[in-house]
């Protein structure tokens, strides 16, 4: 019984064996999917070019962190009104949607400069120390801000779990909602039930599942019952090189960037969104890998926390990559994080094999079609699971940190953050006016709540004892 503990779960300087590597990275980039296009099918982005972004973003990311850090890089909804803003105000529209290539490359230049905040960010903490940011961002506001970053998807996951009218030919009836609960529901049982391999594949087998149900829908009631997309004849209009006609094989549309400082305007400032969240992961990741560390008996502290500085860094030089070849700006993602807490397996190469996968589909089309076409109802179905876990790793943050949730300083400031947060989402539509400026609820929340402990401090006497 104790051999079968050991062996449960991978830590980061672990590698599984070839085909459970290949499983456990195929589940990561089923995750990551989902969001990443999502980001892209609404900007205008190129959808196989975000994808190979990722992956490449991803690589990359994991050798500028020495191989320490797991974390997957895709793209972020903080910029989503910024970019539609910039090329509105420029005048582009998009076509069958997609954006035409100028307003890509223009927005990419400000993508590119954006990378440059959180590089800022991560050489302050590597001169300044760890306590410089844990000052600005303790535990009360990092926990809050991944509880935020959950519950303000929270509506993504029940849309995709029951699409809008028109995106599949069973809605109006409760049919999607046996995909969706058949894949919540199987995911869930996966997790809690399933030991050894099996058990570390629950968000696989329970997209899985659904297809599966799908399909029987599909069989028993006919085409105008089936949940399967197809991917858009637009999204290979502007391949860089194509096999034939493109239906076997096409590399994605890449473009080098144009330079614009109106992009640079707004996009720039939004890249101040992302690093309280990529702090928070990176604290997410500190508490779960340890306790993996602890059930295997491994002595050996894995100190995540203390590679802060890398990880932002990381992030940045990320944006500049996938700005430099036409994806859209990003952070690392909080679902993958949900994924390796649900199944324990932190593998960097795990995490680095997602990668080369992504890449790789980008470019077969056959490939983008499979995993394009799953069933929203699917997709929505593994987000009501993930984006939950994502706020749920949030209060495990303030748990493991010991918050005193009976100090008025934190009320006030997790109280602040999550109404500003959640209430910014469902009251605007995710971006709060302010004196003419629309801006993202996260990124308002996360401000807001910085500065507000920062006042509340003023003054205040440290507690040696909770020290």
């Amino acid at each position: 019984m104790k051999k079968e503990k050991e062996v449960l779960g991978y830590l980061p300087d672990e590698r599984p064996t070839n085909w459970k590597l290949f499983l456990y990275a195929l589940q990561q980039v089923i995750v990551m999917f989902p969001a990443t296009i999502a980001v892209a099918l609404i900007t205008g982005f190129q959808v196989s070019t975000t994808i190979f972004a990722s992956g490449l973003a991803t690589l990359c990311f994991a050798f500028i962190t020495g191989r320490k850090l797991p974390l997957y890089y895709g793209s972020s909804f903080s910029y989503l009104s910024a970019i539609s803003g910039l090329v509105a105000a420029q005048g582009f529209a998009k076509t069958n949607g997609i954006l035409p290539t100028e307003a890509i490359q223009i927005a990419q230049f400000g993508i590119i400069m954006s990378g440059f905040v959180s590089i800022a960010a991560g050489l302050l903490v590597k001169y300044s120390g760890r306590s410089a940011v844990e000052k600005v961002l303790p535990p009360s506001i990092t926990g809050s801000i991944a509880m935020i970053i959950g519950l303000t998807l929270a509506g993504n996951a029940l849309s995709d779990a029951a699409p809008a009218a028109g995106t599949a030919g069973v809605v109006g009836t409760s049919w999607v909602w046996v995909v969706s609960l058949a894949t919540l529901l199987s995911t869930v049982f996966f997790a809690k039930y399933l030991k050894g391999i099996w058990g570390q594949l629950p968000l696989l087998l329970g997209a899985a599942v659904g297809c599966l149900t799908a399909t029987l829908i599909y069989l028993i009631g006919g085409p105008e019952y089936s949940l399967f997309r197809s991917l858009p004849a637009e999204a290979l209009a502007a391949s860089t090189w194509k096999l034939g006609n493109g239906s076997i094989f096409a590399l994605p549309a890449f473009s080098l960037p144009k330079a614009s400082w109106a992009s640079v305007a707004a996009i720039m400032p939004i890249a101040i969104a992302t690093i309280p969240e990529s702090t928070a992961h990176v604290y997410q990741l500190d508490i779960y890998v340890n306790d993996v560390a602890r059930s295997k008996g491994v002595k050996k502290k894995y100190d995540m926390a203390s590679m802060l500085d890398k990880n932002l860094i990381g992030d940045g030089l990320c944006d500049m990559i996938s700005g430099l070849v036409g994806g859209p700006a990003g952070t690392n993602y909080g679902e993958n994080i949900s994924t390796m807490a649900i199944t324990r397996v932190f593998s960097v190469p795990v995490i680095m094999a997602a990668a080369i996968i992504a890449m790789v589909i980008s470019c077969f089309t056959p490939l983008i079609g499979v995993v394009y076409g799953i069933p929203l109802a699917v997709i929505g179905g593994l987000e009501i699971y993930l984006f939950g876990a994502i706020a749920a790793q949030g209060i495990a943050i303030m748990i493991e940190k010991k918050v005193d949730m009976f100090s008025s300083r934190n009320i006030a400031v997790i109280a602040s953050i999550m109404v500003l947060g959640i209430g910014g989402q469902y009251a605007f539509g995710g971006n709060i006016p302010f004196f003419g400026l629309n801006i993202p609820c996260i990124a308002g929340a996360a401000i807001f709540g910085i500065l507000l402990n920062l006042i509340l401090g003023i003054g205040e006497k440290k507690d040696s004892s909770a020290e």
